[in-house]
């Protein structure tokens, strides 16, 4: 009998030996991944694209400069959308996943270009119909591209704000050449109160897609919100808008807000403090292709900026807390930059 005891006891300890170790990627840990970028190519190599899918996504974000048309020849825009559509790495992407997009200045027409642009309504035809936008969805139906989407995987929801800030932005203010004391590059900030960035109706539609409820809402803007001005483009250029989305966010009290960008050419992560709010954190990936030979300062940036082509992976977890993983990915598929923040610090 005490041998069989002995056996019973040696047993149950081989069975508890043999359990799965507690690691970050338990079963119970519900995890949605977001990747997203910007500044591609329809004539070269993306192998960044490749090492999206290759990262079992929920979703990937084309972020603008997705195609550089700069053109208002509409034959030429659409024939540069057909070659990025049968680019293989693009196709990989595309049957990999789910992938939504929004546009920047190269794929809506012209450089820098805001309301002004004579070709926005035929632009955005040819945008929609090559992201494959259903015909009823309402980005189709009202001015602009922009629009929402939805991720629910086990008790977590997540909402994707695609913002359009081309569509009824206001030509931004040029720098002086001259003026070389207190700004730099090609943009100054405009004070001027009735200039806008997202136009009158897109904030309205902003201020009721900020009280649908959601855990977490990723807010994807093609120019960066939460860095330091570098009079390139960005939200810093119109500071009033800017605020305005801060008063916004803290009016409707929406939890968890996360600024996704591009355009720069390099990419970083930003974390702006608030007064009487959380931190709003901007992570920026740019480009899938393109690069820049001078990366400008920001003082609210986190950790070093990325030179080097990449991509952008937001991670959600859930076990006993909600946390974000916020990353930079290069070609290496390997985080070169990255910041965990529990949900509770990104909440009112």
């Amino acid at each position: 009998m005490k041998h069989f005891q002995i056996f019973l006891i040696l047993l149950g300890l081989i069975l508890i030996s043999c359990q799965p170790k507690n690691t970050s990627a338990t079963l119970d840990e519900t995890i949605i991944r977001i990747a997203f970028g910007s500044c591609g190519s329809h004539q070269e190599p993306l192998p960044l694209l490749n090492v999206a899918a290759d990262k079992q996504l929920d979703a990937f974000i084309f972020l603008g400069d997705n195609v550089y048309g700069d053109t208002r020849d509409m034959e030429v825009l659409q024939k540069k959308y057909e070659i990025l559509g049968n680019r293989l790495e693009f196709k990989n992407l595309w049957n990999a996943t789910t992938v939504w997009a929004t546009w920047d200045d190269h794929d809506y027409g012209e450089n820098d270009a805001g309301r002004h642009y004579p070709f926005k309504e035929e632009s955005k035809r040819l945008f929609m119909d090559f992201w494959k936008i259903d015909q009823d969805s309402d980005r189709r139906n009202h001015k602009g591209i922009y629009g929402s989407e939805y991720l629910k995987k086990g008790d977590i929801n997540v909402q994707v704000i695609i913002l359009d800030t081309r569509t009824f932005r206001d030509d931004l203010l040029q720098r002086d050449p001259k003026d070389s004391i207190f700004h730099k590059n090609d943009y100054v900030p405009n004070m001027v109160a009735d200039s806008t960035f997202l136009g009158k109706e897109q904030w309205m539609w902003l201020e009721n897609e900020l009280k649908v409820d959601a855990d977490i809402r990723i807010i994807a803007s093609s120019n960066q919100f939460s860095h330091e001005y570098n009079g390139w483009e960005s939200w810093t250029n119109v500071p009033h808008e800017q605020q305005k989305m801060i008063n916004l966010i803290q009016k409707t009290e929406a939890n968890a807000v996360i600024f996704i960008s591009g355009d720069v050419h390099w990419g970083e992560i930003s974390k702006m403090s608030i007064d009487n709010g959380y931190p709003l954190y901007d992570v920026t990936s740019s480009g899938i292709v393109q690069t820049w030979h001078n990366i400008e300062p920001n003082k609210n940036r986190i950790g070093s900026a990325i030179p080097q082509n990449n991509i952008g992976l937001i991670e959600i977890t859930h076990t006993d807390v909600i946390q974000v993983k916020m990353s930079i990915v290069d070609s290496t598929a390997l985080p070169v930059a990255s910041k965990v923040v529990d949900i509770d610090k990104i909440s009112f």
